[in-house]
């Protein structure tokens, strides 16, 4: 690998996270963890071939597109990792082994094998502080102004996974706080026309609850997991339209959270 060259602190946060409508001022702050599939260049590609860096290991297709048109009907700040998340999962902890993947499904990820301790912590810094500093930004900004923002993250999730073909068609997923969850599959399962279900096609067991643990849990803010089924949001029609669903029931399920913590 070639060696990294040390850029301005501003300017290497830009390259590897962005703020979408980062003023705006509705009820969600929106992040997209894995909105990327771009390796920079000195990591020669990991040593995958195109086919793998296509596919969904490397990110999720069409969640960064229905997370942009969310934060524009909700208006709400979007903050979207750049860069792929074989190369650092910002939705892991940092000491999990899947935050820098040395295997994806079916893929073998060689630049990511063998890794030191003082390339991991390289990593850490280059790609996970930025987002973290960013997110954390967002929703303290959000916070000042009184009224607590609601913390949604938006994925997509293959059709066929091992082989088997996924029923589920969006699923809601939370950790131990339920209750913008509960009334976001409330209303989806009541009305959508999806296969929606609760904490699939993963759950907390699968160690991917990691921002809404970090960002969320401590700062008392309703928050959800997001999944989409990856077919369902294929073209730009498919996004709009899902955006403009899941836009409907997030307003909804917080108004709904909102009434019964008043109540």
């Amino acid at each position: 690998m070639k060696p990294f060259v040390k850029q301005d602190e501003a300017e290497a946060s830009a390259t590897v996270v962005e703020t979408i409508n980062a003023e705006g001022s509705g009820g969600f702050v929106l992040a997209c963890e894995h909105a990327a599939r771009a390796i920079p260049p000195e990591y020669a590609d990991l040593g995958l071939d195109e086919e793998a860096l296509s596919s969904h290991i490397a990110w999720d297709p069409g969640a960064r597109a229905v997370a942009v048109e969310l934060a524009r009907l909700l208006d709400a700040p979007l903050v979207a990792q750049r860069v792929s998340r074989l190369v650092y999962d910002c939705n892991r902890p940092m000491e999990a082994p899947d935050a820098m993947p040395m295997r994806s499904e079916l893929y073998i990820v060689p630049g990511n094998a063998s890794l030191t301790e003082e390339e991991r912590a390289a990593r850490i810094a280059r790609f996970y502080r930025p987002f973290e500093k960013a997110l954390a930004a967002s929703l303290d900004s959000r916070s000042a102004g009184g009224r607590l923002p609601a913390l949604a993250t938006i994925h997509s999730f293959t059709p066929v996974y091992g082989g088997v073909r996924r029923q589920v068609e969006i699923g809601i997923l939370h950790d131990r706080d339920s209750r913008l969850a509960d009334a976001l599959l409330a209303s989806l399962t009541t009305e959508s026309g999806f296969k929606v279900r609760r904490n699939e096609p993963y759950g907390p067991e699968h160690g991917v609850m990691h921002t809404l643990v970090t960002h969320a849990l401590p700062r008392g803010l309703h928050n959800v997991m997001i999944e989409i089924r990856s077919d369902l949001i294929a073209d730009e029609g498919q996004q709009a339209r899902m955006a403009g669903l899941l836009a409907e029931h997030l307003a909804r399920a917080r108004a709904s959270v909102e009434r019964s913590v008043g109540a």
